[in-house]
């Protein structure tokens, strides 16, 4: 069962309640750079990113905000460390939220007049929490970074908030650490209710990052815990929204997308099955199908896995059926498998 929050309001988009579980990424590129910024953020949601989040490390940054909230179609979270300073600009530049540790911006008076700015233009606040920052009284209370003191840290600085009159709040407790993730996460499930951002943080490459946050995301969620996730990949964030998307579809979370299906070859398959696969598995992101597509490597499990997919390749020698709804379609050489399979997906998209 879903756990019940509170609805919070990112520009448009709602999270928590009864609203789907939203993907959400951040830019690499320098915010200063809007165009480039503008440009990584609209690719990002054409693929599926539903927030985004940008640094803003200087003023500059900040003002930036502007020009790139009047260029793209959803939500702006401005991520700000430090100088609070830079979360009262961010506000004024048109931050649809803003993301603070409370315990690096400074004194109450410093994290009142950021409260009193997001008040005023009703501005939530995501309180984050991560365990390579956690307060040394946390770490000497528990004997090192534990999920107590991740959760104890977080609600102490979302009582704060409270107490300074504000309580438009998400919060996020990350660890690179998976399993102290996700019992910091069951911990704190039932002692507020604030929708909570997911992710594994640092969780590492495409490779790592992937195979921990797959595992601590998905653990997370299919308690019914977690409003928003982020798969934090160390290279290009498109692989985020893919990632976050498959997670979610595998989880029963969320429908549509093409699911690729590809068995993982073996001394049968006599055509070049793992570029093919990989072939697929790009183009299909150019489809809004809520389908599954096949790529089989031989006779054994091949026509059989393809003919309950949507629709599928079976390999042969050299050669492959293309197979739809269960029926063989066409029986074509190896290199005319994809342009086949994407007349077809273009064909069912009409």
């Amino acid at each position: 069962m879903r756990r019940k929050t509170r609805q919070v309001m990112i520009g448009n988009v709602a999270i928590g309640g009864d609203n789907p579980i939203r993907i959400q990424s951040m830019t690499n590129t320098r915010t200063e750079d809007f165009t480039a910024t503008i440009e990584q953020i609209n690719a990002l949601s054409g693929a599926g990113c539903e927030i985004i989040r940008c640094a803003v490390p200087n003023l500059q940054a900040a003002k930036s905000l502007k020009v790139i909230k009047d260029n793209i179609d959803i939500p702006l979270v401005a991520d700000i460390h430090f100088d609070y300073r830079l979360a009262l600009a961010a506000i004024e530049y048109g931050a649809d939220k803003i993301r603070i540790n409370p315990g690096n911006i400074g004194s109450k008076d410093r994290i009142q007049a950021v409260c009193d700015a997001a008040k005023e233009r009703n501005i939530p606040i995501r309180v984050g929490v991560n365990s390579g920052s956690l307060e040394k009284e946390y770490i000497e209370k528990y004997g090192g970074v534990t999920a107590e003191g991740l959760v104890e840290s977080a609600l102490s600085k979302a009582h704060m908030i409270e107490e300074l009159g504000y309580d438009n709040l998400v919060i996020s407790i990350k660890s690179s650490d998976v399993m102290m993730s996700v019992a910091a996460h069951e911990l704190i499930a039932d002692k507020c209710d604030y929708p909570l951002h997911v992710g594994i943080t640092e969780a590492g490459t495409a490779y790592s990052g992937n195979i921990k946050s797959a595992i601590g995301i998905g653990l997370i969620l299919n308690k019914g815990i977690g409003d928003t996730i982020r798969v934090s990949l160390t290279g290009d964030p498109m692989l985020e929204i893919r990632s976050a998307k498959l997670i979610l579809k595998t989880l029963g979370l969320r429908k549509g997308g093409i699911e690729v299906v590809s068995c993982p070859t073996c001394g049968r398959t006599q055509i070049d099955l793992i570029s093919l696969a990989t072939e697929v598995e790009n183009m299909v992101s150019d489809f809004d199908l809520d389908i599954k597509v096949a790529v089989m490597g031989c006779v054994v499990n091949g026509p059989g896995e393809a003919r309950e997919a949507d629709i599928g390749i079976a390999g042969g020698i050299g050669e492959g059926l293309l197979i739809k709804h269960g029926e063989v379609i066409a029986k074509l050489p190896e290199d005319q498998l994809l342009g086949a399979l994407r007349e077809q997906l273009e064909a069912m998209t009409v």
